[in-house]
């Protein structure tokens, strides 16, 4: 790159300027957060990876040196948009995959559902993993799953939402049939991903115990479920 062509030095010092207050703008996101997928969260964390690419860039431009930083997205792997520009109807697509890490767990709580709709007089489709999911699914929804989900004897894995665009809205039962097959990544506006591959590039293991609270709560005896929904 020639001289003439360099970032001037205040332009370097501007972006990282604008990294520290979208660093201060992601962190307090996240203080604030109200669930797993908070959309100011996931608003900030883009903003953040924006102005660190910028910074990034500029940085290697003017000095010639490059940050230790990588910030995790779904960019890459996927194709450039070509949906519309001003979307007049979209779809959302997620995929949530779970291990059955406890059955028993899982065939009680369907249990304890089963029992309150029938009276106990069931035909106890409960008394397997495969009638258990039936029940569970069919009584919760998605969301509360995923929210509760050692509570059913789960263990989450990776988990993605995809945000595509269209031009107009879908007739009533157009895609029932085949749900997934509008999938097209072309009109993706917006992915989130969550895998614990994401975990390796992040320092440590938490040897200080600053990790996820949540991994380090034992699980409680079983709590009665509101099944009256």
């Amino acid at each position: 790159m020639s001289d003439a062509a360099q970032p001037t030095a205040a332009e370097v010092r501007a972006a990282a300027e604008a990294v520290k207050t979208a660093l201060d703008r992601h962190l307090a996101a996240v203080e604030r957060r109200t669930g797993e997928d908070d959309p100011a969260v996931y608003e900030a964390f883009n903003e953040l990876a924006a102005a660190a690419e910028v910074y990034d860039e500029l940085l290697y431009d003017r000095y010639d040196e490059v940050t230790p930083f990588e910030i995790p997205g779904a960019e890459d792997s996927l194709p450039p948009y070509e949906g519309p520009e001003e979307p007049n109807a979209l779809s959302v697509l997620i995929r949530r995959d779970y291990a059955v890490a406890e059955p028993q767990r899982l065939m009680a709580q369907a249990q304890r559902v089963e029992a309150a709709d029938d009276g106990g007089a069931g035909a106890e489709v409960s008394a397997t993993v495969h009638g258990a999911l039936g029940i569970l699914f069919g009584e919760f929804e998605a969301d509360e799953i995923a929210s509760r989900h050692k509570e059913f004897g789960l263990e989450e894995g990776d988990s993605t939402l995809w945000v595509l665009a269209a031009e107009e809205p879908a007739e009533p039962g157009e895609w029932l049939e085949t749900p997934f097959e509008a999938a097209d990544p072309g009109r993706v506006v917006c992915r989130f991903d969550v895998s614990s591959v994401f975990d390796e590039l992040e320092d440590g293991d938490d040897e200080d115990g600053d990790g996820d609270l949540v991994d380090d709560i034992e699980d409680e005896d079983l709590e009665p479920l509101d099944a009256d929904r």
